[in-house]
Order: C-alpha cells, then structure tokens, then sequence
C-alpha cells in the first residue's frame, strides 16, 4: 500500500478551503466561547457562517428575575448580536427548551435536514467525549451533531427526508482536550472576547476578566512552535474517523 495513503488516513481534514461552515451550540453562546476566534478568522477570508442553535437557553438565569420565556427572547436577541459581531449572517434555531435534551438519534434527524439544506463544507459542535463534562445537552448536542454529519449524505437519512443527501467533509469539535488543529485567532482574539461580551445576561465583567486570561494563556500554548501567538483547537474528523474506526483518537 502506498505509504501516502495510509497517511492520509490517519490526518484530519484540512479547514482552509472552507467557503461555508455551519457553527452547531447547544445554548446560544456557546458558539463565541468555544471558537469565536476562529468563526471571525474565517468570516475575514469570505467564508459564509451559519449557526445553529439547538436550545433557547432559557434556564440562563442566576438570579430568577425574569421568567424563562422572557429569558428566551433575551439570549436569542444577545445570540444573533454576538454572531453578526463575528461575521455569521445565517441564524438556525431548533425549538427545544435548555436542559431538556435527551434523544441523540431524533435530534440529529433535526440537526442532518440542517446539514443538507445548508450543504456545508465543514461543521462544528463541542466536544461530547470532553472528560468530565457535566452538561447534558453538550454531550447530546456533539453526540447528535456527529451522527447527523456522518448519515447526512445517505440518500434516505433522516427517515422521510425530502432534502438531498449532502456529505460535509470535516467535523470540528471545539471545547476539546485532544486537538489536531490549531487555527490562528492572533488577529481576532479580542472580538472573540467582545462577543462574549454581548451576552451580557450570562457573563459578568469578573467572569470575562477571567476568561480573557485562561483562553490567552490557552492560546498562547496551543500556538507553541507555531507562526502565530494565539490559537483555537479542534479535534478535526472526516466521515471516516467517525464510524468502526479504532485508530480515530490517534488522529
């Protein structure tokens, strides 16, 4: 066997040629934090950008003044300003209520007729194999997201589809503690933190302090030996990796 193929095999996906991604969050700020750097990044190279949100994040509340429904017209107000921030211009929203996820195969059904009508190049969810990660609807979110991108080019998936089949070819898990690909976000480490910003009912001035020198800190490790100082990590994936693949962790 060629050597080159075999390498090619166990090498994620390249990111560069993306002309339009589809960026997946459970809640609508998810997006911002885990790569708001490197949605802006592309934005700037033309790449078109849609979101997709899957809960109306209306639990988002630490101190119960407002009720949830209002909560919910709150985040998504706050959700769309902080994406047209970064240069998304296409906003999906799903009806579920926060923390109520549960059933990975009907949403993904929900999440792959997205897929197929958007037909992009690459998506991105956060990690559910993350270690430790205690939030249900992020495990059933990046679970359901990898199911919807691996079947979504099968011509029947979901059952009963009237949309065509549609095969993107990277799968990013951001918020990852096993990155293969490190994107540059020197240039716009500080939009990404302003966009956070614009969720202004979920994070306090204290708190973003905070994440302003953890995802710096961060950066700054992840573009270790590289050309640039501040870097977002994937865990990047083809269809291939993602099914009856035991070597998928080595990529």
């Amino acid at each position: 066997m060629d050597s080159s193929i075999l390498y090619s095999l166990m090498s994620p996906p390249g990111l560069t040629e993306c002309r339009r991604i589809l960026c997946i969050q459970p809640h609508p700020d998810d997006n911002e934090v885990g790569m708001g750097g490197t949605i802006a990044a592309f934005a700037a190279k033309g790449c078109e950008i849609h979101y997709l949100t899957v809960t109306n994040g209306d639990l988002g509340s630490s101190d119960g003044k407002n009720s949830p429904a209002e909560i919910a017209v709150i985040r998504s107000r706050e959700l769309e300003t902080a994406g047209r921030s970064l240069g998304a211009t296409v906003f999906h929203q799903l009806s579920h209520g926060d923390g109520t996820l549960e059933h990975i195969p009907a949403l993904a059904a929900e999440i792959a007729e997205i897929i197929r009508t958007v037909q992009p190049d690459a998506v991105f969810c956060p990690d559910p194999w993350l270690p430790y990660e205690a939030h249900y609807d992020h495990i059933v979110t990046g679970r359901a997201a990898a199911q919807a991108f691996l079947s979504s080019g099968l011509a029947l998936y979901p059952r009963g589809t009237s949309t065509r089949p549609w095969q993107p070819q990277a799968l990013g898990f951001y918020l990852t503690s096993e990155p293969n690909t490190v994107i540059d976000i020197t240039s716009c480490f500080d939009q990404k933190l302003a966009a956070m910003a614009l969720h202004s009912s979920q994070f306090s001035g204290e708190t973003l302090a905070l994440y302003r020198l953890y995802f710096m800190e961060k950066g700054r490790q992840l573009a270790e030996g590289k050309d640039f100082e501040i870097g977002e990590g994937f865990k990047v994936l083809s269809p291939l990796h993602l099914h009856c693949f035991v070597d998928a962790g080595l990529v």
